[in-house]
């Protein structure tokens, strides 16, 4: 009886215990809308790198990724000669990570299987606030970031020459979380005289290629859709670009950025990003890319407050309850 009632009195004390040692060990002073288990101590609304070194990682395998806009493979093969040069640059092995989606992406971060990786600008705030992402460059040149504006295309034989005229029209956004495919429209629309969801139905088409696609084959009578994807499916003679016309395009937004995970070593992760800093775009990267020929650095808090306000323009979030209900029902 009597070891039977310290066992209890020593369980009790633990269960006690326990809010008060989580309490005691999260001295975090400022998370804004980070997840959980990141903290925002320096106010520069990214991940702080962990202040425990068992924390840190140092890859053996470097994991890397590009926003799936496209088809992955494509990206695959035009990033290998960079994927060969950053594991020469940083003795490490690299391999180029395929993923269909956005939220695999921010998954494969959030759950440590992917190290750096390029992500559109709207799912970006998700990756940084759920999967601890720190966004450090985007394409560009000598002379800046490359950035992109949101297009409203229609087929060049097609009867819509306005935004007005899109009303009671098949119209295609591409995923909720995208800044151009769908947050920029829903913002920025209203004042141009047509609303999305009253004026039109949404479709979601999944990725801007599937939209442009689908209005070229006339599933759609317009899209939302990004300048720097469509101009790339020209490039690579997917589309042309006389099968279409754009009534409307939006003021430059940043492309797509590229970021590291917040608990990469600070020596390792230093090593890299000088890596990418220092790296030089082949000639095929360069077409693919519109003549950017390098990672230009930016700073997520400054260059990517527009993203943020049409997120908010559109009524939206990016913190964990927004997440799990954007991707409800999709796994």
């Amino acid at each position: 009886m009597t070891n039977r009632l310290t066992k209890t009195l020593l369980a009790l004390a633990v269960a006690f215990a326990m809010p008060a040692v989580s309490f005691a060990q999260d001295t975090c002073s400022n998370r804004g809308d980070l997840d959980e288990q990141y903290c925002d101590d320096n106010h520069d609304l990214t991940a702080d790198t962990p202040t425990d070194p068992k924390k840190l990682k140092t890859p053996n395998t470097l994991v890397f990724t590009f926003t799936p806009v496209e088809d992955p493979a494509v990206y695959d093969k035009i990033f290998k000669p960079f994927t060969d040069y950053l594991s020469q640059c940083t003795a490490k092995k690299v391999v180029f990570f395929q993923v269909q989606s956005n939220a695999a992406e921010i998954e494969a971060m959030r759950s440590g299987r992917l190290h750096v990786g390029g992500f559109s600008p709207g799912p970006t705030n998700f990756a940084v606030n759920i999967a601890g992402a720190v966004p450090f460059a985007v394409i560009g040149d000598a002379n800046g970031y490359q950035g992109y504006t949101l297009n409203v295309i229609v087929r060049k034989d097609s009867a819509i020459q306005t935004m007005e005229d899109l009303k009671g029209k098949k119209v295609a956004h591409t995923a909720p979380s995208s800044n151009s495919g769908h947050m920029a429209p829903v913002a920025l629309f209203p004042a141009l005289g047509v609303t999305p969801d009253k004026d039109y139905k949404v479709l979601f088409s999944g990725k801007h290629d599937q939209s442009i696609l689908g209005v070229n084959s006339g599933d759609y009578d317009a899209a939302a859709v990004a300048s720097d994807v469509f101009d790339r499916m020209v490039e690579r003679g997917v589309i042309s670009a006389d099968n279409f016309r754009v009534i409307w395009s939006s003021e430059k937004f940043p492309t797509q950025d590229f970021a590291y995970a917040h608990d990469l070593e600070p020596n390792f992760r230093d090593k890299m990003l000088q890596c990418f800093y220092d790296y030089r775009f082949t000639d095929e990267l360069k077409k693919a890319f519109a003549g950017a020929d390098r990672f230009y650095p930016i700073n997520y808090k400054k260059d990517f407050e527009m993203v943020r306000f049409v997120a908010r323009s559109a009524g939206e979030s990016f913190n964990r309850a927004a997440y799990d209900k954007q991707n409800a029902g999709k796994k």
